[in-house]
């Protein structure tokens, strides 16, 4: 008699993602680990374009010690990249929890506006945003046109009050960018049983301890996931200024080996900020599992 091939759950999921992820390796492996691998070796090397074609010189740590020792513009421009993408992923992740929970609220219209919310990735992308940007429909320029700072500096410290202000100007980019982690959220609130609402309200829990005890730690995989989405997003966005950095290297002043120096000194702190993001979410593997 022919046997079935019983699978436990945790395999079968296994096996599930594998295959999920497997298009994106196979894509990666033909189109981008090639090239990869050559911006680390150019890294090392000088280059220089003679008869239409490259001619490596290796020059070992140059570029990199270049980049630390003597480009008085790049460690500025990394800190502002690290300072917008601090200040920017909190403000995502807690505006797109806060319409994640009202758009998972029965009500009219309730796909409409869901599409709203979403529509701003489909348009605000690539050329597009940066030519959004350049014409100023990113910023708030309402605070330095009707004299709103000057009125607010009588009362609230300069201290304080810039850095409220940096915060109050990026609302436009927060949400252009909060899209998506409002579907992952939103996601993440449809498969919280509502049997354990009606558990803590018998218990005579209210609306508060039901978000702080159930909602929130239900959420902290998806959390996760739309934190690790924000990241990368605004690392790589077309408004960052380390980008434009890299950009001009490469493509205006043909730089080609210091700027895949600059580019994986760049990879290397997102792989760091990625890393910490990893060791302060470490329990929401666990807790996944345990919601199977």
């Amino acid at each position: 008699m022919k046997t079935k091939l019983r699978l436990s759950l945790r395999t079968r999921t296994m096996f599930e993602g594998y295959a999920f992820v497997s298009l994106w390796v196979i894509g990666f492996a033909v189109f981008m680990a090639m090239p990869l691998i050559e911006s680390i070796i150019y890294s090392f090397q000088d280059l220089k374009l003679t008869g239409g074609k490259l001619a490596s010189t290796p020059v070992g740590l140059k570029h990199y010690r270049h980049a630390f020792t003597v480009d008085v513009d790049l460690l500025p421009t990394l800190q502002t990249t690290m300072v917008k993408m601090i200040v920017h992923v909190p403000l995502i992740l807690i505006f797109s929890m806060f319409s994640a929970l009202l758009l998972n609220r029965p009500m009219k219209g309730r796909v409409f506006f869901r599409g709203v919310f979403f529509l701003p990735v489909i348009i605000a992308t690539g050329q597009t945003l940066s030519t959004l940007t350049k014409q100023g429909a990113a910023t708030l320029p309402i605070f330095q046109q009707a004299g709103l700072k000057e009125t607010l500096a009588e009362y609230i410290p300069l201290q304080l009050l810039n850095p409220l202000l940096t915060m109050m100007d990026s609302l436009t980019l927060v949400m252009w960018g909060a899209g998506v982690p409002i579907l992952i959220l939103l996601a993440g609130l449809q498969t919280v049983s509502p049997t354990l609402y009606e558990a803590a309200k018998c218990d005579g829990a209210t609306g508060w301890e039901c978000f702080w005890k159930i909602t929130f730690p239900m959420l902290m995989p998806m959390l996760f996931i739309s934190t690790l989405f924000s990241i990368v997003d605004s690392f790589t966005s077309v408004t960052n200024e380390m980008m434009r950095f890299i950009y001009e290297l490469i493509f205006n002043k043909f730089n080609f080996a210091y700027g895949a120096a600059v580019g994986w000194i760049y990879s290397i702190c997102i792989f760091v900020i990625i890393g910490i993001v990893f060791f302060l979410f470490r329990n929401t593997t666990a807790l996944s599992q345990e919601r199977r």
